[in-house]
């Protein structure tokens, strides 16, 4: 999987923000588009895992 880098210098939380865009985006390049919210919400927490992002459901 790749890794997207979305980056905007004047957010402080770009980098946390570009990891999280990256994970989502890698998850939907997996999965496709289509399907309801709930088929996404385990692939992302553990694409965000993988990554070692901190989340709460």
């Amino acid at each position: 999987m790749s890794n997207a880098k979305f980056t905007n210098h004047n957010d402080k939380h770009s980098e946390l923000t570009s990891k999280i865009i990256g994970a989502v985006m890698e998850v939907h390049a997996f999965l496709g588009n289509g399907f309801q919210e709930v088929i996404y919400q385990q692939p992302i927490a553990i694409e965000l895992t993988e990554k070692q992002i901190d989340f709460a459901r």
